[in-house]
C-alpha cells in the first residue's frame, strides 16, 4: 500500500532537550492513522516535526514520496497538507466567513459553500466573530479551515480536547468523512476509544520512543494496553513483552 506520509529514525529537540528518539511511522494512502500516548508523550512534538515547524536534527519525512524534512512549512501545506493544531488557532477578532477566507485556495473539490454543508453550524454562526462560537464551533472552523486547502493530508491534534460528548462525536463522524472522500488522515488523540474506532492504524508514542504499532482493532480488542496508556512506562509497551502488566 503506498504511503501519504512516511517517517523514519527521527531525532527532535528542543535545545539540549532531546524529546524523539529514532521516531517513525507511516499514514497510508485513504486511511486513518492514530498517534496515541499520555500527556507529555512527545505527540505533538512529532507532528510538528512531520510539517516542519519544528524540523527534526536527523531522520528524514517523506510526504507523498517526496523528501520534506528540511523544507519550511508552507511549501509543506502547498503540497496538499492540511494541519489543524492543538488550541485551534482561529482569528478571534474575525467573523467565521472571514476565518474561511483565510487560506490560500487549491483547486478541488471543497469551497467555502461546501464546508458550511458540511458544518450547519457554521453556517448558522457565519457573521460571528471566531471568540463568539463555542469550543466545538472552533474545532470545526479550525477543520473546516484546513479542508480549504482541499489537502490529500489531513492532520490534527487533539481535536475533541475540552469539547462536550455529543460534539466530539460529531466531530469523529467528520473524520471518518474524510477518508471516504480520500482523505489520509493522521490523528493525534486523548480520547483512545473514540480514535480506535475510527483508525485504520495505531501507533503508541511514550517519552519520545514509538513502543507499538498495529492495527487500529487489534489495540481496541486489548484492554490492557488501553489501560496501560494511562500510566504505562516505555519498558511495559516492549513489542517485546506483548503482555504489559497494568500501571499502579
Amino acid at each position: 500500500m503506498t504511503a501519504a506520509l512516511q517517517a523514519d529514525g527521527l531525532n527532535t529537540f528542543y535545545g539540549k532537550s532531546h524529546i524523539l528518539h529514532d521516531v517513525g511511522l507511516t499514514v497510508a494512502d485513504g486511511q486513518i492513522t492514530t498517534l496515541l500516548g499520555r500527556n507529555g508523550a512527545g505527540k505533538t512534538t512529532t507532528l510538528r516535526s512531520l510539517v516542519g515547524l519544528t524540523p527534526p536534527r536527523t531522520g528524514t519525512v517523506k510526504i507523498f514520496g517526496r523528501e520534506t524534512t528540511r523544507i519550511p512549512p508552507f511549501r509543506v501545506a502547498a503540497m496538499g497538507v492540511g494541519y489543524v493544531p492543538e488550541g485551534r488557532k482561529i482569528f478571534p477578532n474575525l467573523t467565521v466567513d472571514d476565518n474561511l477566507r483565510v487560506p490560500l485556495e487549491r483547486p478541488g473539490p471543497w469551497t467555502i459553500e461546501r464546508v458550511y454543508g458540511l458544518f450547519p453550524r457554521l453556517a448558522e454562526r457565519k457573521r460571528n466573530l471566531g471568540r463568539q462560537l463555542s469550543g466545538g464551533e472552533q474545532e470545526m472552523l479550525s477543520i473546516a479551515r484546513a479542508l480549504l486547502l482541499n489537502p490529500k493530508l489531513l492532520i490534527l491534534d487533539e481535536p475533541s480536547q475540552g469539547l462536550a460528548p455529543l460534539i466530539v462525536r460529531e466531530v469523529f463522524r467528520i473524520i471518518a468523512q474524510m477518508r471516504a472522500e480520500g482523505i489520509s488522515v493522521l490523528l493525534v488523540e486523548q480520547n483512545v476509544r473514540a480514535s480506535l474506532d475510527v483508525a485504520d492504524h495505531a501507533y503508541v508514542l511514550d517519552h519520545g520512543i514509538m513502543v507499538w504499532s498495529g492495527t487500529a482493532a487489534e489495540l481496541s480488542s486489548d484492554d490492557e494496553r488501553i489501560q496501560a496508556l494511562a500510566g504505562a512506562s516505555a519498558e511495559q509497551w516492549s513489542f517485546d513483552e506483548p503482555e504489559p502488566a497494568l500501571a499502579d
